[in-house]
């Protein structure tokens, strides 16, 4: 397969168990799916169907039970922590349904502080730029505790794209917002995808949200259950 056509991101028969109380839990049971460079992904089922799990899973925070993981060439359960990492940094963004922005810092330090840990010497403007982008210039020296939980996600929003990721990871983006604050975050989402093509990975429960991705599968039970057209698997 050619480096232009192959997936960004594939899982071959992922498996993950954990061992409890009462013997083993099988969290995932065999998840296959591609997810192709530039396209919006969605990951939708009900509560403890295995979706978090999965999501991190395919962002190297964790590692399968059995299977293969593949991110942009790169076998992810054959790397150790530190080299996840390192991939992650240079391809990854994240953004969280509680946001997991420090509230001692203003908007424009929390976008900031990923491109300081890189010893970006332009931190400031990249981060003002990308607060820019999410229409927060105005409130880029407020602190978490004075934003409203939309601006709150969009800073986060900014934060997770500032150093522009090939790759957006959204884990419930929207669950903690109301239905047209949720509306807009989704709109921005989008509009990076779009705009950018930045490939897009949602997770969530919201069937709507899914049916404006590209392509989206249905997990229940830790199997993919359904498959929207076109899926590759």
């Amino acid at each position: 397969m050619s480096e232009s056509s192959r997936p960004l991101l594939v899982a071959r028969d992922v498996t993950k168990s954990v061992r409890g109380p009462e013997g083993q839990l099988d969290i995932l049971r065999g998840v296959s799916l591609d997810v192709r460079d530039g396209e919006s992904f969605a990951i939708v089922g009900a509560s403890g169907s295995g979706k978090t799990t999965l999501l991190g899973l395919l962002a190297g925070l964790d590692t399968p039970s059995q299977g293969h993981i593949g991110l942009d060439g790169h076998a992810l359960e054959q790397l150790d922590e530190e080299a996840r990492a390192d991939l992650r940094r240079r391809l990854v963004g994240f953004v969280f349904q509680s946001f997991h922005l420090l509230p001692a810092l203003t908007a424009e330090e929390n976008v900031m502080l990923p491109l300081e840990l890189e010893g970006a010497d332009d931190a400031r403007k990249r981060a003002r730029d990308a607060l820019e982008a999410v229409g927060l210039t105005p409130r880029r020296r407020h602190y978490p505790a004075q934003l409203s939980g939309g601006e709150q996600q969009r800073v986060a929003i900014a934060r997770a794209f500032v150093h522009g990721p090939r790759l957006l990871f959204a884990d419930e983006p929207t669950g903690n917002l109301d239905q047209r604050t949720g509306h807009h975050i989704s709109d921005l989402l989008f509009a990076l995808n779009r705009d950018h093509r930045t490939t897009l990975v949602l997770v969530t429960h919201d069937p709507m949200l899914a049916e404006r991705c590209t392509r989206h599968v249905e997990l229940d039970d830790g199997r993919i259950i359904s498959r929207s057209a076109g899926v590759a698997a």
